[in-house]
């Protein structure tokens, strides 16, 4: 795999040093975790849902937080007491723990979370308050200039 270096088009950006942080960051793949797969959906204009396939996790396995603009989904087989083991002759189905983190955009916020099928649904909503959103600026006519006259005492 090719390697780039992005050092040189720091000097001709401002404000774009988060965007080539996370470009230094997906350059090593080789590096990145793989378990669990998930995807990452639009459902809406200002929705989202991220999905993980969390197969043989039930819901007190999991467990999703939420801090600093940053999504982490942990996951924890408990040990089951009482329960003999079965002979396993091959193990397909991958049942380590995990811990996957997501960083979430400025204004988006986690708003539920479903376990349906094997796959964890974690919906998102980006809510942009109105002071940040764009608002469209009319255009008037100019008012007249007014000049003071003033009479010189002499």
């Amino acid at each position: 795999m090719r390697q780039y270096d992005l050092a040189p088009l720091y000097r001709n950006t401002v404000g774009f040093d988060r965007l080539f942080s996370m470009l230094d960051q997906f350059g090593g793949v080789e590096s990145a975790p793989s378990y669990p797969p998930y995807n990452i959906e639009r459902t809406g204009e200002n929705a989202y849902r991220i999905s993980v396939a969390a197969a043989g996790f039930t819901e007190a396995d999991l467990n999703i937080e939420v801090k600093e603009n940053a999504l982490s989904i942990k996951g924890e087989r408990k040990a089951e007491t009482g329960e003999k083991k079965a002979d396993i002759l091959y193990q397909g189905i991958a049942a380590r723990s995990f811990e996957r983190r997501f960083q979430l955009a400025d204004h988006v916020h986690v708003t539920g979370a479903s376990l349906e099928n094997g796959l964890l649904h974690v919906d998102l909503v980006r809510e942009i308050p109105e002071a940040k959103k764009p608002r469209r600026i009319e255009i008037g006519a100019r008012a007249p200039r007014q000049t003071i006259e003033a009479k010189i005492a002499a």
